[in-house]
């Protein structure tokens, strides 16, 4: 049943304000009845994949079940079902409610950061798919609406010889051209053969001619079909990261990620203002609270927050809307299964600064086989419009492939 609102515009119908009001009346009942659902279970199975995905799976009275997924990590599926109380006999669609209410809840586990944080962002994630199911519309639209039809992916790329730039740029231009992606991230932390004692952090000269040089090989191999980004993982000093991220400004760095260790801003400030290689930073702070700094302070060029790690879709999305106040794009970390990959999808599509998400699992044959839908295309995600997150959990393959001494979700 809807409105036709055409009729108010033309003067000569029969429709008044009073029938209008009816009819409004009448939409919101029948929407109301959909209130009319509660959560009777929450569940967890992990998948043993390149890293040990945590899917999540919330159950409601009306048979519809919304499915979602944690980041990677010991005892997440634990802290899910301690929370589990908490959840049964609410209602779904709730989701800003629900999910400060675990926090509340689970404060006395820290619940600000950590793993208590992408517990929390696994059930977030499936009360998204739960509520978009239950209202019948794609989970972007419970964020706003969608900017975009299509997501692009960077794909994180690897070789058996991390160390060697030849190496690197010949898996470069395989990647570009015969998997379809133009976009593209390598690892800079690889060993070099010049380290002295890398507890230190500190980087030798000829250990920072020796990134330059993976740098150079692999921008220049695909410099015309692909951006490159290249990630430190945390792993260098400061006057080590000011050396090399100066040392890089000649190439066409889409953004060197995490060159120093993320618990002081301070210094990362420092070594984002201080060169114009564009530096990216944010997948181990958790919640809007942990970003805040980075942004507010311009620490960053390129924010990238973990969706199912640092608190969930809207989470994420309001992360990207204090990035969108300093004209900070947002550039997911991603190393997820389908399901979270599908949930930063629909976050892509409904923030204005979405610039990439991240894919970390294109060794991995099976990958795709989790759900019933086709999910990366020729590098991008097209937006699904289907109720929800748009996937369809496999759940053969989900059985296939699980970690040992799991059990498998109930049907319905």
């Amino acid at each position: 049943m809807g409105i036709d609102y055409s009729k108010l515009r033309d003067p000569n119908a029969e429709y008044t304000m009073r029938d209008l009001s009816a009819e409004t009346m009448n939409v919101t009942r029948e929407r109301g009845d959909g209130r009319d659902v509660e959560i009777t279970d929450v569940q967890t199975t992990m998948v043993d994949g390149n890293f040990p995905w945590t899917l999540v799976r919330v159950y409601t009275d009306a048979g519809i079940v919304g499915t979602g997924e944690a980041y990677w990590g010991a005892g997440a599926p634990e802290l899910i079902e301690r929370m589990a109380p908490f959840l049964r006999g609410e209602n779904p669609l709730d989701i800003d409610r629900l999910t400060e209410h675990l926090v509340q809840k689970m404060s006395g586990e820290g619940s600000t950061g950590g793993v208590t944080v992408t517990a929390i962002s696994g059930i977030e994630v499936a009360l998204h798919d739960l509520a978009g199911k239950i209202l019948e519309v794609p989970a972007y639209q419970l964020l706003g609406g969608k900017y975009r039809d299509e997501v692009r992916v960077y794909c994180d790329c690897h070789t058996e010889e991390e160390a060697d730039p030849i190496a690197c740029a010949d898996e470069a231009e395989r990647v570009v051209t015969e998997l379809g992606y133009d976009a593209l991230k390598f690892d800079l932390d690889v060993p070099s053969g010049h380290e002295k004692d890398r507890a230190n952090r500190h980087l030798r000269a000829p250990e920072i001619e020796h990134k330059a040089s993976i740098v150079e090989a692999v921008t220049e191999r695909v410099a015309s079909q692909a951006d490159v980004a290249f990630d430190c993982h945390w792993s260098f000093s400061a006057e080590s990261a000011k050396r090399l991220t100066k040392r890089l400004e000649e190439y066409d760095v889409w953004w060197l990620e995490d060159p120093v260790p993320p618990e002081n801003h301070d210094v990362q400030r420092e070594i984002t203002k201080g060169t114009a290689t564009p530096v990216a930073v944010g997948e181990n702070v958790y919640r809007t609270h942990g970003q805040r700094q980075l942004l507010e302070e311009q620490a960053v060029d390129i924010i990238a927050p973990d969706m199912p790690k640092v608190g969930g879709m809207r989470e994420t999305a309001k992360i990207a809307d204090l990035a969108d106040l300093y004209y900070v794009p947002v550039a997911m970390h991603n190393v997820a299964s389908p399901v979270a990959t599908m949930g930063s999808v629909h976050v892509g599509a409904a923030i204005s600064n979405a610039l990439a998400i991240e894919f970390h699992s294109y060794e991995l044959e099976w990958w795709s086989d989790l759900v019933e839908e086709a999910v990366i295309e020729d590098g991008y995600i097209e937006v699904p419009e289907e109720p929800g997150l748009g996937v369809t959990l496999d759940l053969d393959a989900v059985e296939e492939h699980m970690v040992e001494g799991e059990e498998l979700f109930d049907e319905a």
